[in-house]
């Protein structure tokens, strides 16, 4: 019996899952169970270290790692993107809920769960939505800046435990550092040690035993520097025994006015996240060759979001390091991300209470690193050398998480980069073309690039390289206009419109004007090799009504050039076109 094909298809939308089920075989499942606990390792250091910048308890960044990676994987698109808690979420979740309650305290938690809840719902509407393309218009720039801002947040914050020096709750980016220079003199020997041997071995490993689990041994060193020195009794603070079970359920708030207060913060998480996801999911598929779909990201992670918040997990996004590490280790489909889950599970069942030997300086000295890792210096310097706007984007959201609240931070930058791709978009190019004659077939050239040849008096031929809508007409129209006042004799005006890809009810209403104004004049304006769709769509709008439309520039050239004042061509040496030669030159006297 033949199943159904438009069920199948309503299925496979449902339970994505199904798509990818027929590539599970033993020998994929050998490879993801390698993979998955590679990935179960590399979380544990980094899902304490990611709960501690969310102000959570350190067990909570390991929940977070677990049920919302199996229903990202199930639920999403990529084969290898690893969801989890990351550096900016936690960041801009611990700055959310810090005026709101003290951090880890049960009040916190409580709306940690909340904010998930929210953020997650933000997510599953886009995707339902089919809004996945959106994130193309969010510059990465926006995400680099952000990330680097964030990293030396976590740096700030992370120079209390450090040093050993108190510093008041809740200061900002530059209160903590003018309470920190002052208190330096006095920071705890053992402390400053502990934290400095743990940095040093880290780095060591990261660049001499790349494959070592490094901050997980950097960690452990860490803590036996502490036993070595009696840190406990001399004022080094230990992060306690984590509980020996698994993520147990909880629920978040529904309170209306809980939700208004949260929103904002829900939203710049939810945007944040989904360009994470995203980003990473497409950087790995390029090297994969397996295509993304977006809508179905935005999905995954709110469902992830969504679930997780019943099951203890603060909000989750795909992880840079994690997803580069599973696809690194070998991992076939997204059986990985469930395997790295369960096994993550069943180490914190059985390693939990050797985290109240941990000093928190150790933490401290891994999240420097983790910091230091967050900036990508590589693409950075690539911006400031070679887009002005760009750098405009990245300083702008660099120094707005410094000094503002953070999601206004990520709104700026959303909100900066789309509007240079709307001034962008709204600038189309226009290029004067002339038949080049030294070629037997006369084709069309840009003079910007040949000066040398000459045009016709009476014809000027145009190519539009963008859109005309709305937001460009003004931009054409006054070019067009200055085009014309350079050379009013060129009365007709023919533009090749094969680089259109959309006229508006606005640009058509612009051409009907232009056409209007070079009439009256003794001209018109003409259009030639419109694209099917622009084409089509135009005819709708009526304007083939007042503009003469050519299929091809040979048809428009011949066209227009029967229009032309019979009497100034006979007098012209230029001849550029093929139909010159039909008008006989006028007798010299």
């Amino acid at each position: 019996m033949t199943a159904c094909p438009q069920c199948s298809l309503i299925l496979h939308k449902l339970f994505p899952f199904l798509r990818w089920k027929k590539m599970v075989t033993r020998e994929t499942l050998r490879a993801d169970l390698i993979a998955g606990l590679t990935g179960a390792i590399i979380v544990l250091p980094q899902g304490v270290a990611f709960a501690m910048i969310a102000g959570m308890p350190p067990e909570y960044g390991l929940y977070t790692a677990i049920i919302p990676a199996i229903i990202a994987a199930l639920f999403g698109s990529s084969h290898h993107l690893i969801s989890g808690p990351t550096t900016a979420i936690s960041i801009v979740v611990m700055s959310t809920l810090a005026p709101m309650a003290e951090p880890g305290s049960a009040e916190f938690i409580q709306l940690a769960f909340t904010l998930t809840f929210m953020a997650g719902l933000f997510q599953l509407g886009f995707g339902l939505a089919r809004l996945g393309t959106l994130i193309n218009f969010v510059s990465h720039t926006v995400v680099i800046g952000f990330t680097a801002g964030a990293a030396i947040l976590i740096a700030t914050s992370q120079m209390k435990h450090f040093f050993g020096v108190p510093v008041e709750r809740g200061a900002s980016f530059l209160h903590t550092w003018m309470q920190i220079i002052p208190e330096l003199p006095d920071s705890n020997p053992r402390v400053v040690t502990i934290a400095l041997v743990t940095l040093l071995v880290a780095v060591g490993l990261r660049i001499y035993r790349r494959k070592w689990p490094g901050m997980l041994i950097a960690m452990v060193v860490g803590g036996l520097i502490s036993l070595l020195l009696d840190g406990e009794a001399h004022g080094v603070k230990l992060v306690g025994e984590l509980p020996s079970s698994l993520p147990p359920f909880s629920h978040p708030n529904i309170d209306l006015d809980t939700w208004k207060v949260l929103a904002s913060g829900a939203a710049a998480i939810a945007l944040l996240g989904l360009v994470e996801a995203v980003s990473i999911s497409r950087s790995v598929a390029a090297k994969s060759q397996q295509r993304i779909d977006g809508n179905q990201e935005f999905i995954g992670q709110g469902m992830a979001n969504i679930v997780g918040s019943f099951f203890s997990s603060y909000a989750s996004s795909g992880s840079f390091t994690r997803t580069g590490v599973n696809f690194t280790a070998g991992a076939r489909t997204p059986m990985s991300a469930v395997f790295a889950a369960v096994l993550l599970a069943a180490v914190i069942l059985l390693i939990a209470p050797l985290t109240a030997y941990l000093p928190i300086p150790a933490m401290a000295g891994i999240l420097l690193l983790v910091a230091y890792n967050l900036i990508d210096f590589h693409h950075i310097g690539e911006i400031l050398k070679s887009s002005r706007s760009e750098t405009a984007v990245l300083l702008t959201t660099f120094f707005a998480t410094l000094f503002l609240e953070l999601e206004f931070a990520i709104y700026a930058g959303v909100l900066l980069s789309l509007m240079l791709y709307l001034n962008r978009t709204s600038r189309p190019s226009i290029a004067t073309m002339a038949p080049d004659t030294n070629e037997i077939r006369h084709p069309l050239v840009n003079i910007a690039c040949h000066p040398e040849l000459s045009q016709c008096p009476q014809m000027r031929i145009l190519r539009i390289d963008g859109s005309v809508f709305f937001g460009a007409v003004n931009n054409v129209g006054v070019n067009m206009a200055r085009l014309h006042e350079q050379n009013p004799e060129q009365k007709h005006v023919l533009i090749v419109g094969n680089t259109i890809n959309f006229i508006d009810l606005a640009g058509v209403d612009m051409f009907i004007q232009e056409h209007n104004r070079y009439k009256l004049a003794g001209g018109g304006l003409y259009m030639s090799n419109l694209k099917t769709a622009v084409l089509d769509e135009v005819k709708k709008k009526g304007l083939d009504r007042h503009v003469q439309i050519f299929d091809s520039k040979p048809e428009a050239i011949q066209g227009v050039f029967l229009k032309l004042d019979r009497d100034i061509c006979r007098s012209c040496d230029k001849r550029i076109f093929h139909e010159c030669a039909s008008v006989k030159p006028a007798k010299r006297s």
